[in-house]
């Protein structure tokens, strides 16, 4: 069995921590087992090492998040790159292509497909992995994973089994699907038995590999990658799912709880502050997270949470805090703070001129043993202040040491790198007619091929 977990998201739900390049997956707001800082992707992918999961699944994700994943998980995290932000049809599409053209996955062999953030105890990974018996005694075509409900909720989608002639206790028959129901009609849903469809589903490869051959799509990753604009952007649900109707449910009965929400969120974060600040006695039931270098002083102020980060400021009543979605709806911003494979970045400041030039300061942290890209750009120069640390840096092919104090000057068209020799702070200052990604060429990443290209050149 094969299990494949989808990371993405907009970041719009739980800004301003969230953005485009960090969404809610990658906080680091709940605790470990040891104390320490965890997001919820880093908890997920521990929970399924602790269930012996982990040397079987892979994680499906656009570029974007790629470094994140890698700064988070590891370097060695299998991850399946969408050329493309589309939706999960696409997605696991790519993947089946994936899986069967590069993994070498059988068509006989399950697959499970599961979102990568829900919070959840082991019993429910246990329950993911008995997918592969439901798949194999049901002899239906999709087998999906239902929470048995605690409340009649109008936030999730119902499943709705069929009344009578389950083949089996462990699973039922599905009948048809429920989206986000009024209260009334959810309570009358859950005296049927239905079940909140938390997005787990199960096939066989095979399956999914004949759904695309009927569609006239490849089964090969890399002509997969070149046709994915091509696909409809439209979700599994609608495209296979609601057309399916040998479909099997199988009921988890234990904790399951979606931190979609700050109000959600901050009900399962260790403490009711984190970051530099203070709340008042007066002000325990409010909640203050803050990512600036600055104190932020709460006041008696109830049942509120107080959110900062560089992308800005939040300040919200828990109750109305699932809002800011549809308040930010059509405000767009680059993203001010981000994690990559080698460290993370902030955004100290940016400045567009009347002549069009633009100028972005950061400050970036590079940890020890780790590099970033030997890349140039074409639209921009580069300065930058080591502020601590040591680091080996490439100009053009010539190797230089830099400490702290030392300025680098990166003119526009220079190749460059710098490989941290100590945990590495610096501040880069941009100037350019355009400051954006699609500008940073990359010409290699393995600092062991960077060193190369002083004796290539």
């Amino acid at each position: 069995m094969k299990l494949v977990l989808l990371s993405g998201g907009s970041g719009k739900r739980l800004w301003p921590l969230s953005n485009d390049s960090r969404s809610k997956q990658f906080l680091k707001v709940l605790r470990s087992p040891q104390g320490e800082p965890e997001s919820m992707v880093q908890r997920v992918w521990r929970q399924l090492a602790e269930t012996g999961l982990a040397e079987h699944s892979f994680l499906a994700t656009g570029r974007g998040q790629v470094e994140m994943i890698q700064s988070q998980l590891g370097p060695e995290v299998p991850i399946i790159v969408e050329p493309e932000r589309r939706d999960t049809f696409p997605a696991i599409a790519l993947t089946a292509s994936y899986l069967y053209s590069v993994a070498g996955v059988m068509p006989d062999e399950t697959v499970a497909i599961l979102p990568v953030d829900p919070y959840v105890e082991a019993s429910f990974f246990e329950t993911v992995a008995s997918l592969q018996q439901t798949m194999d005694t049901s002899g239906a075509n999709l087998a999906l994973m239902g929470v048995v409900p605690e409340l009649a909720s109008e936030k999730y989608g119902y499943i709705i089994p069929v009344s009578e002639g389950a083949a089996d206790d462990a699973y039922r028959r599905v009948s048809h699907f429920q989206e986000k129901p009024e209260r009334a009609q959810a309570e009358e849903l859950i005296g049927q038995g239905a079940l909140w469809n938390c997005g787990v589903f199960a096939f066989k490869l095979g399956y999914l590999l004949d759904i695309l051959q009927s569609k006239g799509l490849p089964l090969n990753y890399e002509e997969m990658q070149k046709q994915y604009k091509l696909l409809p952007s439209i979700s599994f649900d609608y495209e296979v799912v609601e057309k399916e109707e040998n479909i099997v449910v199988r009921p988890y009965d234990g904790f399951w709880k979606d931190l979609g929400t700050w109000n959600t969120l901050t009900e399962e974060m260790a403490s009711n502050q984190l970051g530099r600040g203070l709340l008042t006695e007066d002000s325990a039931s409010s909640c203050l997270i803050n990512e600036l270098d600055i104190p932020i002083t709460v006041i008696g102020a109830k049942d509120l949470i107080v959110a900062a980060s560089p992308d800005g400021i939040l300040v919200t009543s828990k109750s109305e805090s699932p809002r800011i979605k549809e308040v930010l709806k059509g405000s767009e911003q680059r993203p001010m703070y981000e994690e990559r494979r080698w460290g993370h970045y902030r955004v100290i400041d940016y400045v567009k001129y009347d002549e069009g030039s633009e100028v972005l300061t950061k400050r970036i942290f590079i940890g020890e043993g780790k590099n970033i890209s030997y890349q140039l750009h074409r639209k921009r120069s580069e300065i930058w202040t080591i502020v601590s640390g040591e680091a080996s840096v490439i100009l053009n092919e010539r190797m230089h040491t830099v400490r702290a104090g030392d300025v680098v000057r990166i003119p526009e068209g220079t190749k460059h790198s710098i490989l941290a020799l100590t945990d590495v702070e610096l501040i880069e200052v941009q100037r350019g007619s355009e400051l954006v990604e699609e500008d940073n060429i990359r010409i290699t990443l393995d600092w062991e091929d960077i060193e190369l290209q002083q004796f290539i050149s």
